[in-house]
């Protein structure tokens, strides 16, 4: 049997293809409106990384990555850009204490004595995690050879924090499995008292310097700017915000 399709119901066809493939992406969620206001002073005069962190990069990085912000019901897509900026804007925060609105000031650490110091949105650092990322976005070696690529093209910056995000490294889960509700503790993350939830993100990032130690301003500045965020796209930030009592995932 042979089907005869004209031009004009192809494009039809064509054009509801793309128009749901573009409804589900990150920039669904996150629309170029909402990064200005989440993000409105990346800009400022003060800031060392005016101009850098675009919303283009952002869209164009997060598109290489299938899985981000379009898994689970809209609630959970939310969270996930709620907890992916709440984290990232702490890592890079040029604002006041206590106001969680200086997000994405900074590209690079303000401590440069290590050749692998902290830049980008994620603030990639050591050596082993910058092979690790060239790896997985694609660059092989670029980023070892050159590390300043994460604080100078935009989409690369923004790449590496994604894949940060997205991947599970050693004993820890990936922040986005977390996120999405995907994540079971182990026997040994029980009785470390990790739990999912906000928190634990927390800990796979930085829990060396700030999980189990008891309240800390670091740990409740990425936590005001996670809650700003689930506010602004009005969904629940979820239970087990802090890492307070969470051993470090380098402490078994």
């Amino acid at each position: 049997m042979k089907f005869n399709v004209s031009p004009v119901a192809l494009s039809c066809l064509f054009f509801l293809f793309l128009t749901e493939t573009l409804a589900q992406n990150a920039g669904s969620i996150v629309t170029r409106e909402l990064f200005e206001q989440m993000l409105s002073f990346r800009n400022n005069d003060v800031c060392p990384g005016k101009g850098f962190y675009t919303y283009d990069a952002f869209i164009a990085a997060a598109n290489s990555f299938p899985a981000f912000g379009t898994t689970g019901d809209d609630t959970a897509r939310k969270k996930e850009m709620a907890a992916f900026f709440g984290q990232t804007s702490h890592e890079t925060n040029g604002g006041s204490a206590g106001t969680f609105t200086g997000g994405y000031c900074f590209v690079r650490q303000i401590d440069q004595s290590e050749r692998y110091y902290g830049r980008g949105p994620i603030q990639l650092t050591h050596q082993s995690n910058y092979e690790r990322a060239g790896q997985g976005i694609g660059v092989g070696q670029d980023l070892v050879n050159n590390p300043d690529l994460v604080a100078t093209d935009p989409i690369i910056s923004f790449k590496t924090a994604i894949w940060f995000w997205m991947t599970a490294q050693d004993n820890k889960p990936s922040c986005h499995n977390v996120i999405i509700g995907q994540w079971t503790p182990s026997a040994a993350d029980t009785a470390a008292n990790r739990v999912p939830g906000y928190g634990v993100i927390t800990n796979i990032i930085n829990g060396g310097l700030e999980c189990g130690m008891g309240p800390n301003t670091a740990v409740e500045s990425r936590i005001g700017f996670y809650r700003r965020y689930c506010g602004m796209l009005n969904v629940p930030t979820g239970e087990n915000l802090d890492c307070n009592n969470q051993r470090n995932f380098a402490q078994g």
